[in-house]
């Protein structure tokens, strides 16, 4: 196992933007109001050929009623347990409160390493100010200015040298599932139930999960990454910046994944949000599945499902050849079917077919329904081949390619669908001329 790092503090200290800072990335979302990161977050750093691994977390708080601070609490003490080493982040404007002395003690119990991180050091008159923090008992506090970079380095430098063996990525190279989909659909819920850990703070309020949050799957023989999203709204309705970064990320999470669990709601049915995301996933090129969530709440009858499914795929045509699975995650119903459906959509987004059978199976179909005629020219198709790329992609080699039409080209994919099983992904056929001479 790799070491872990985590950062932790009271709220608004600037956790996050160390994070950032020292991953070299603007993955944790930073606002000034307090209580803007809500679950771990995870990232890799390496310094002078080291790596290891860094946990951002929620600002710890105590004796509170509010149902996000409980949670935020819950969480960073998950991340106590799980991490060897700890930044313990303070405010050298603020100095010294009682939540940084609660903080504190908890850390001194859990008899691990810590580093008393004095931030927000950004000129020389504040490193004396910095001294009061030597009575916390954590010994030489380590003034950085997270914004700026100042003082990180030498962190750095005594944190690495703490590292007891290389970091070693058992992630890279997995592949990616993002559950995506509106807010308050299920998503985190949905994680959580797969994972078998609380890592997403499930709330009934939309919007509680700001960040994408990454968790490893290695059960039942399957190993890959979840990835838990914010919900994506329409544009009119993010009224505030930190509600406009929790969506740049989550479009960020679709373009970075391999499939996508598409979640929506079945008491509110497929609404024009759903298929802007959908559209999203689509011009990505990933693979799909959509999860048809709180199914336990609709009235159903036989023909429930097949009028479900037939009102989905009227409104996601031409590409209606994607896996809809009906679950509900609050009472554990199907959600591994959707596990395994995501997982053969993956397989069918990887897949490779020799060009000798392609050729086999699409010439004749060619030969006997050709291309329309256009200005009385005849489109030709000589081979066909799969392109070296991550997603379905095939090249028709013909004469006149600009001549054959999309409805053609429709035809030929599902021809191509029902032939080699492409469910769940999105394929683009190309048409090429062979020989510069050719018109």
């Amino acid at each position: 196992m790799s070491t872990i790092v985590a950062i932790v503090g009271r709220p608004n200290v600037g956790k996050s933007t160390l994070f950032n800072r020292l991953t070299e990335s603007r993955k944790a979302i930073v606002d000034e109001h307090s209580g803007v990161t809500r679950d771990r977050h995870y990232g890799h750093v390496e310094w002078n050929g080291k790596k290891f691994s860094v946990i951002d977390t929620g600002g710890y708080v105590r004796g509170s009623d509010d149902i996000f601070e409980s949670e935020i609490r819950r969480q960073v003490e998950v991340a106590i347990e799980e991490a060897d080493i700890f930044l313990f982040v303070v405010d050298v404007e603020m100095g010294i409160t009682d939540l940084d002395d609660a903080m504190a003690a908890v850390l001194r119990k859990s008899k691990k390493k810590v580093f008393l991180v004095a931030n927000k050091v950004d000129n020389p008159q504040r490193i004396a100010e910095a001294a009061e923090f030597y009575k916390m008992g954590l010994g030489d506090p380590y003034c950085v200015s997270s914004i700026s970079g100042s003082g990180t380095g030498e962190l750095l430098d005594d944190l690495v040298n703490e590292l007891p063996k290389e970091f070693v990525d058992l992630t890279e190279g997995l592949p990616r599932f993002a559950i995506v989909g509106q807010p308050n659909v299920g998503k985190s819920s949905l994680l959580n139930m797969l994972t078998g850990e609380e890592r997403s703070i499930v709330t009934p309020l939309a919007g509680t999960t700001r960040d994408t949050i990454d968790q490893r799957y290695s059960k039942y023989g399957h190993d890959f990454l979840l990835i838990d999203t914010a919900g994506v709204r329409r544009k009119n309705k993010v009224k505030e910046d930190l509600e406009y970064y929790s969506v740049l990320r989550s479009i960020r999470a679709i373009e970075e994944a391999d499939v996508c669990l598409f979640m929506i709601d079945a008491t509110s049915g497929l609404n024009a949000q759903d298929l802007a995301i959908f559209s999203l996933i689509e011009r990505n090129n990933k693979g799909v599945i959509i999860i048809v969530n709180k199914w336990d709440l609709m009235e159903k009858d036989s023909h429930s499902v097949k009028k479900f499914t037939e009102m989905i795929e009227s409104k996601i045509v031409p590409f209606t050849d994607v896996p809809i699975v009906f679950t509900s995650v609050h009472d554990k119903q199907r959600i591994h079917k959707a596990l395994e459906m995501a997982v053969h959509v993956y397989e069918n987004r990887t897949k490779k077919i020799k060009t000798s059978e392609l050729n086999d199976f699409i010439l004749p179909i060619i030969e006997h329904t050709p291309p329309p005629t256009v200005k009385g020219k005849y489109v030709k198709v000589k081979y066909v081949t799969q392109l070296p790329t991550h997603t379905p992609q095939f090249a028709f080699f013909c004469n006149l390619p600009q001549y054959v039409n999309e409805p053609y080209k429709r035809f030929l994919e599902k021809k191509l669908r029902e032939r080699f099983d492409f469910s769940g992904v999105p394929i683009n056929l190309f048409f090429r001329s062979k020989n510069k001479e050719d018109k």
